[in-house]
């Protein structure tokens, strides 16, 4: 109880700092989702097992900073692309109820595990699916996320096939990027696709378990 106590009042305090608008119900199912993050992870390898920061920081607060660049709209449709452990799809789609999200993974045992947590915690918003991205088919998105490790031109071309007029990927990501963006770029104007342009938001001074860390976004 003390660890909940702890995850509860540190993440409402980084939110604050943030200016990210939430309340007491939804803070106390992203630290409900952690436990469950972090007990599914002893049978199944969702996240690092050597963590040098709290779950409910490196990874649940992590994924809410998306919304300081993307405000998710009532009916929006989002993908969670290689969603692993639920991340950012999850935490997400508790801060916002009323945006519709698929999480999506082709490893079955980590999809299996998002969908015994999204029924946990009563989260009706967001659906996670077998499958691999290659095989959407005959849907499209108002927003495509990504936390997984993949080159931004594979992102961008997978994104781009998936997406709305308009769309937009968001990526979590860290290093240096400048040679994965110039290579998605140039991607783009040779095939005249997806995207038009990119940006970068450092998200470094936010805390030091973010180090080098950025969310990128591209329209």
């Amino acid at each position: 109880m003390e660890r909940q106590n702890n995850d509860l009042s540190t993440l409402q305090t980084l939110c604050a700092e943030q200016a990210i608008v939430i309340d007491l119900y939804k803070l106390k199912q992203l630290v409900r989702y952690g436990d469950c993050l972090e007990q599914w992870n002893r049978k199944i390898n969702l996240i690092s097992r050597k963590e040098d920061a709290p779950v409910i920081i490196k990874h649940i607060f992590h994924s809410l900073l998306i919304s300081r660049y993307h405000i998710f709209k009532e009916g929006e449709h989002v993908l969670d692309l290689g969603t692993g452990g639920g991340l950012p799809g999850i935490p997400l789609s508790i801060l916002f109820p009323h945006t519709r999200f698929l999480l999506v993974d082709a490893t079955g045992k980590k999809i299996t595990a998002c969908q015994a947590m999204i029924e946990e915690l009563g989260i009706n918003n967001a659906v996670a699916v077998h499958t691999r991205v290659e095989e959407l088919k005959g849907v499209v998105f108002d927003t495509v996320l990504s936390r997984q490790v993949a080159p931004l031109d594979k992102l961008c071309a997978y994104a781009g096939r998936l997406l709305k007029p308009g769309g937009t990927l968001i990526c979590l990501k860290g290093g240096n990027l400048d040679s994965e963006i110039a290579k998605a770029l140039d991607s783009s104007k040779d095939h005249n696709k997806f995207p038009a342009r990119i940006e970068q938001h450092p998200i470094h001074s936010i805390s030091p378990f973010f180090s080098e860390k950025q969310i990128v976004i591209a329209c």
